[in-house]
């Protein structure tokens, strides 16, 4: 188990406690007490901390080298349903953007979403969850053919942005981020989105749109990452932190906003803490949405998804 600096006071008594349930275990010396005084201490200091989590601190957590990516949680979702769909038919098949069909439950959905790598050689080989435009275009083809054969689409948010490499700009980056965004205003099936870790810019944007967007309770959402807010504003990333703060990422600053329309709560310590938990929250949460989305007419569906976005923005002084 790996621990991020904040979570050091953790480290520390976890390592206690097994210290002690071992020195228990080799000895006949009685620990229980030990072990039960050092357990109380250990989840009281979890409960606190992970109860006053700054923005920056969800973000680090966000980026945690052992949280679920998507096809974690697909694989945990679906089980063998699972069908992994290749390529865009115009360019190639872009290993950051993952997409095909699965089943929760008797119910089939289009899963698509950007997938992030586990070591040096899996993050090169999924370009670290970057897409580039054949990315999108994948995305676009899966919940196109979703749609003609009215599946319900979800899509698992979970990249640092779109590629910005000079060939994603030739092939054209912007103007597929902005057909998948357009494409999926119409889109006329219902789309659930689920934010499971960064949300950063039109790279999440591009398989963003949906009727129900949840976010985990330990992502951000932002139009830029706090590194590059600070870089931009004050010529260094030092200042992080503070942007952080002012962006108003963190998922409750999303749902104050109206931007998301709900918050999916982790375990103690964020979702890599308890996966079996994490996958199964979310998986009830995604069949709850497309209960409620399945008793909306076609019309109704995509009139009410236009008119959410339509409304997000608007400032009434």
């Amino acid at each position: 188990m790996e621990y991020l600096e904040f979570e050091l006071p953790i480290k520390e008594l976890q390592e206690q406690y097994d210290k002690a349930c071992k020195i228990g275990e080799e000895s006949d010396v009685d620990v229980t007490n030990t072990c039960k005084q050092i357990e109380k201490k250990l989840n009281e200091t979890k409960k606190e901390l992970y109860k006053n989590l700054t923005p920056w601190q969800r973000v680090q957590l966000s980026r945690h080298p052992n949280r679920p990516y998507t096809m974690d949680y697909i694989n945990a979702i679906c089980g063998d349903s699972f069908l992994e769909l290749h390529g865009d038919r115009s360019f190639k098949d872009d290993k950051a953007m993952v997409g095909g069909l699965g089943k929760i439950g008797d119910q089939s959905y289009m899963f698509v979403g950007q997938q992030k790598g586990y070591n040096t050689k899996t993050r090169q080989y999924r370009n670290f969850g970057m897409a580039n435009p054949e990315g999108y275009r994948k995305a676009l083809r899966l919940m196109k053919s979703a749609e003609k054969f009215n599946i319900p689409v979800v899509t698992f948010v979970d990249t640092p942005g779109a590629y910005p490499g000079l060939e994603a700009e030739e092939r054209g980056q912007g103007e597929a981020i902005a057909r998948n965004i357009l494409e999926m205003t119409r889109l006329q099936v219902p789309i659930i989105v689920v934010i499971i870790g960064e949300g950063a810019s039109g790279g999440a944007l591009g398989i963003g749109v949906g009727d129900r967007v949840l976010m985990l309770e330990n992502t951000w959402y932002s139009v830029i990452s706090p590194e590059s807010c600070s870089s931009i504003l004050w010529r260094s990333w030092e200042f992080k932190e503070q942007a952080a703060e002012s962006l108003k990422l963190t998922a409750k600053d999303m749902k104050r906003q109206k931007l998301i329309d709900k918050i999916v709560k982790e375990p103690i310590g964020g979702a890599h803490s308890d996966r079996p938990k994490t996958f199964d929250t979310v998986a009830k949460e995604i069949e709850k949405a497309f209960t409620e989305l399945k008793k909306l007419s076609t019309t109704e569906l995509v009139d009410q998804r236009m008119e959410k976005y339509s409304n997000m923005g608007v400032y009434k002084g």
